[in-house]
């Protein structure tokens, strides 16, 4: 066999290899995801999905509640933690390298592996405590620290990826630093921020731990943000802990729910903003 012949086999083979991997790296996922369609979607229709719970160990009630502090909660945790997460990224690429910079990184590094549960007790103890009352802002507030780390990493990383020689020709049309950082390079790097911010937001949409030290879970619909409130996750938990049937049921349609939520925020993020980058690539 030639040279030639080899490096072809040896090429379809590490590529075959790749695509077995893929494949059963993909197991998991499907496997989970056959069996919260299989067993959710009967339970899913238009009272489920809107109406309040119903009263334990009779049939009936929904989900609206959960569906509604969902919402809430992770549009509460986005405006709080994403302009974060993203500035500090940019700072730590663009400005952190020096002793502030190594600093921030490692304590970010550090929170990024902090159990979401121990997140929860420390904004139990400092918000619920204080003020004396579950709420939605300590929830939000829970999950944007949880979410923090991600995005920050993933805009740092996204940016590092930026050729310098991009930051260069910016500068020698003499664009401040700052703004060429802005406009030039974070546009370059949109797509990586972009998706850091929807792994940060599937991360928090699914937390059970945190929300159970700070929003506790309510039977009601939103009534305040000093108030509590349900969310999915924590409806999940609870009625997979009931044994009758009917619970079970709905505790497949709400991760069904929970999980085509998810999937609608990510396909239309992706979608806005791969028009807007394409937009700008056009004028560019």
């Amino acid at each position: 066999m030639s040279n030639y012949s080899m490096r072809r086999f040896k090429n379809k083979l590490a590529l075959w290899i790749g695509a077995l991997c893929a494949a059963l790296a993909m197991i998991p996922l499907v496997s989970i995801l056959y069996d919260v369609v299989k067993n959710g979607a009967s339970s899913l229709n238009v009272d489920f999905l809107t109406s309040a719970p119903g009263v334990i160990g009779q049939a009936g009630g929904g989900i609206g509640p959960a569906i509604q502090g969902t919402l809430l909660l992770v549009g509460l945790t986005i405006i709080m933690g994403v302009p974060l997460g993203v500035l500090s990224g940019i700072y730590l690429s663009e400005f952190g390298d020096n002793p502030v910079g190594r600093v921030i990184r490692f304590l970010n590094d550090v929170l990024a592996e902090f159990p979401s549960v121990v997140i929860g007790v420390v904004i139990f103890t400092l918000i619920v405590l204080t003020f004396k009352s579950f709420s939605v802002i300590a929830g939000a507030l829970a999950l944007s620290i949880i979410m923090l780390p991600i995005i920050t990493r993933s805009t740092e990383e996204s940016l590092k990826l930026v050729p310098n020689s991009i930051r260069d020709a910016s500068m020698a049309l003499g664009i401040r630093r700052w703004r060429t950082t802005l406009s030039v390079v974070l546009t370059t790097a949109k797509s990586g921020v972009v998706t850091g911010i929807l792994l940060a937001i599937a991360r928090v949409a699914g937390e059970t731990a945190p929300l159970v030290f700070t929003i506790l879970g309510s039977q009601y619909f939103f009534s305040g943000l000093n108030s509590p409130m349900d969310a999915l996750p924590i409806r999940i938990y609870r009625l997979a802990l009931l044994p009758y049937p009917y619970a079970q049921a709905q505790g497949w349609g709400a991760a069904l729910a929970l999980t085509l939520m998810v999937l609608v925020v990510n396909i239309g993020v992706r979608l806005a903003t791969r028009g807007r980058l394409y937009t700008t690539r056009s004028r560019a």
